[in-house]
C-alpha cells in the first residue's frame, strides 16, 4: 500500500510496528472471514455419559490389554537374556498395576483427576 507521501508502507523505510500492526489486523479480518476463529461447537455427543455395557466393555479391554502388553514384555525379556521367570514375574504386577491406574482414570470422578 501507498501511504500519503508515496511510501510503501510495507518497505523498509516505513514503520515496522505499523506495518505489523496492519498485517496483524488484516489476518485476523481474513481469518473471520474463512470462519477460522469461530468457537468450536460443544457436541452432544462427549457430554453424553458412556452406557453401562460400553463402561463395562472398556474396563476389560483396559485390564486386559496391560496385562498382556506386559506378559509379552516380560516373556520377550526372559526368552532373549535366559532367564525363564524373572521379568515375567515382575512385568506382570507392573502391568495389572498400569491396567488398574488406566481403569481408575476411566471411572474416578472429574474433579479428583487434577489433584494429587
Amino acid at each position: 500500500m501507498v501511504d500519503g507521501e508515496g511510501k510503501d508502507e510495507g518497505q523498509a523505510g516505513g514503520d515496522p510496528r505499523h506495518a505489523s500492526a496492519s498485517f496483524e489486523a488484516r489476518l485476523a479480518a481474513a481469518r473471520v472471514r474463512q470462519g477460522l476463529d469461530r468457537p468450536e461447537p460443544s457436541s452432544a455427543k462427549s457430554a453424553m455419559p458412556m452406557s453401562p455395557i460400553g463402561l463395562g466393555l472398556r474396563v476389560g479391554v483396559e485390564l486386559v490389554s496391560a496385562l498382556a502388553v506386559a506378559v509379552a514384555i516380560g516373556y520377550g525379556l526372559d526368552r532373549w537374556l535366559h532367564t525363564r521367570p524373572l521379568f515375567l514375574a515382575v512385568f506382570v504386577p507392573l502391568g495389572g498395576a498400569a491396567g488398574v491406574m488406566n481403569v481408575w482414570r476411566l471411572v474416578a470422578p472429574r474433579g479428583s483427576r487434577g489433584r494429587r
